[in-house]
C-alpha cells in the first residue's frame, strides 16, 4: 500500500496513519485542521454504505443530512461565533476530496451546502473593508449572520442557487430571476437550474436581479425556507453521473421573501465580489476537489485491481504487461497533474501574504477548473481500458466513478473554455464577464 497520494494499491488506512483522508490533497494540515478533517472521516463509511444504491436510483440518501448534521460539518465553515467549526477553504476543499473518494455525488452537494456560508462571511468582510456606508451596515449585518446562524447555530442546510439554464453570451452566470418590491418584503419569480439539494435542504439561498435595473448592481440574495409557498421543484434528471445530488432546480412563483431575509441594498453583491479573493461565488476550487476525489478512488481501486490479480498461468499481476504498465503511467501522470493544479489554486485563495494580485488568481482559476476536470475524467479513460471488461458493471467503481467524473467536464466547464477566459484577461487585462443579468 502506497501512501502518497497517486501512489496506487487501496487507500491508506486513516486509523493506522493517524491522518485524515483530507491529508491527502492538504499535506500540511494544522493541528484544528486535523479535528476538522478526522470528523470528516467519521461520516465516510456512511457515505460510503449508501453509495451505490444512491447512484442506482438517482436519489440523494435523505440519511445523509442527518449524518453529516450531527458532527457539526453543516458548520464546517462558519465562525465558531456563529456556532460552526471556524474552517476556512483548506478545510472544505479536503472534506469534498475525502468524501468524493466514497461518494462524490454527497460530496458535491456538502459542497454547495457550504459554499452558502460565502453568502454570510463575503458581506461581513465588506463592512470591515469599509464598503457600506454607515446607515447600509446594520441591514448588511443582519443578513450576513442571519445565513451563519442559520448553517452554525441551527444546524440546518442551506442550500445555494446562483445558475440558470440559459446563460447570456460571455457570462458564467446569468441572472434572470427577478424580485419586485411588495408590502414588507419582495415577490421573487424565476427558475434555478442548478445548486443541489432540490427538496433536500432546508432553506434556498437564492440570487435575483431587482427589477430596478439589469446590471450587477442589481443582483440580491434571498434566504428562503424550502416550504415558502410558490417553491416548487423542477423535472428531477436523469444524468450520466453525479446521479445522487438532487441537482434538479427549483421554480419560483410569486413568492414573498421578508426584508430581514433579504440583502438587497444596491451594489451589495459587487462589494462581496470585490473581497473574496477567488471568483464572485467563492470557494470553487473546493469544488474540483470533489473531482480530485473521485479520481482518487477510482486510481486506488484501478491499482488495487491490476496488483493483486493474477494471470492464470504465472504469479505474475495482470499490471505487469506492458500495456498495462504503460495505462499505469497515464493514470499517475494524469492523477498527479490533477493534485498540482488544485493544490496551487489553494495555495493561491489562502496564503497570507497574498502571493498574486487577485485578477491573476481567477485567471489562474479559470484554468485550473478545467484542467482538474480534464485530467481527472482521463484518469477514468485509463483505469477503464485497463482494468477491462470484468469492472464495467454500472455499480462498480470504475463505471461510477467514469460517470461521475464525466459530468465533470460540463459542471467543471472544459479545459478549452478555462485557457481562451484566462488569456482573454492576460490581453485584455479584464477577467471578462462572470455573470450577466440580462434574459437573453
Amino acid at each position: 500500500m502506497i501512501k502518497s497520494p497517486a501512489s496506487g494499491g487501496s487507500l491508506p488506512n486513516t486509523d493506522s496513519y493517524n491522518s485524515p483522508r483530507g491529508a491527502l490533497l492538504i499535506e500540511d494540515l494544522t493541528e484544528a485542521e486535523l479535528e476538522r478533517a478526522h470528523r470528516v472521516d467519521s461520516v465516510l463509511p456512511a457515505l460510503a454504505a449508501r453509495a451505490i444504491e444512491a447512484d442506482r436510483s438517482g436519489e440523494f440518501p435523505i440519511e445523509h443530512v442527518q449524518t453529516i448534521s450531527e458532527t457539526g460539518l453543516l458548520g464546517l465553515t462558519v465562525p465558531v461565533e456563529y456556532g460552526g467549526l471556524g474552517g476556512g477553504l483548506r478545510d472544505l476543499a479536503a472534506a469534498t476530496f475525502a468524501m468524493a473518494t466514497e461518494c462524490a455525488s454527497t460530496s458535491l452537494a456538502y459542497f454547495f451546502q457550504c459554499s452558502g456560508s460565502s453568502r454570510g462571511l463575503l458581506p461581513l468582510a465588506a463592512i470591515d473593508a469599509g464598503l457600506f456606508p454607515d446607515d447600509e451596515i446594520p441591514t448588511v449585518r443582519a443578513f450576513g449572520e442571519k445565513v451563519l446562524r442559520r448553517m452554525g447555530d441551527e444546524g440546518r442546510w442551506v442550500a445555494n442557487f446562483a445558475s440558470e439554464s440559459v446563460r447570456t453570451k460571455g457570462a458564467a452566470v446569468t441572472i434572470a430571476t427577478e424580485a419586485s418590491r411588495a408590502d414588507g418584503g419582495w415577490v421573487i419569480n424565476g427558475v434555478k437550474s442548478f445548486g443541489c439539494a432540490t427538496g433536500i435542504a432546508d432553506d434556498y439561498l437564492v440570487t435575483a436581479k431587482l427589477d430596478t435595473g439589469d446590471t450587477a448592481a442589481d443582483l440580491a440574495v434571498f434566504l428562503i425556507p424550502r416550504s415558502t409557498p410558490g417553491v416548487a421543484e423542477r423535472t428531477k434528471w436523469d444524468a450520466v453521473g453525479m446521479r445522487a445530488t438532487a441537482t434538479h432546480g427549483i421554480i419560483l412563483e410569486n413568492v414573498f421573501v421578508p426584508d430581514e431575509d433579504s440583502l438587497t441594498v444596491p451594489g451589495a453583491f459587487v462589494n462581496m465580489t470585490l473581497v473574496s479573493r477567488g471568483s464572485f461565488v467563492g470557494n470553487q476550487v473546493a469544488l474540483s476537489s470533489v473531482y480530485v476525489g473521485a479520481a482518487q478512488a477510482i486510481y486506488d481501486f484501478a491499482m488495487n485491481y491490476l496488483t493483486s490479480t493474477k494471470y492464470a498461468n504465472s504469479d505474475d499481476p495482470i499490471g505487469s504487461s506492458d500495456v498495462h504498465r504503460q495505462l499505469i503511467g497515464k493514470m499517475r501522470s494524469h492523477l498527479d497533474t490533477a493534485f498540482l493544479w488544485a493544490r496551487r489554486q489553494i495555495e493561491l485563495e489562502t496564503a497570507d501574504p497574498e502571493i498574486l494580485a487577485k485578477g491573476d488568481v481567477i485567471a489562474n482559476w479559470r484554468i485550473a477548473k478545467g484542467e482538474i476536470a480534464d485530467n481527472c475524467f482521463q484518469v477514468a479513460v485509463h483505469a477503464l481500458k485497463a482494468c477491462g471488461t470484468s469492472n464495467t458493471g454500472m455499480s462498480g467503481p470504475i463505471s461510477r466513478g467514469f460517470r461521475d467524473l464525466s459530468m465533470a467536464l460540463v459542471q467543471g466547464f472544459p479545459a478549452e473554455r478555462g485557457r481562451l477566459e484566462a488569456a482573454s484577461y492576460l490581453v485584455s487585462g479584464s477577467e471578462g464577464a462572470q455573470f450577466g443579468t440580462l434574459k437573453s
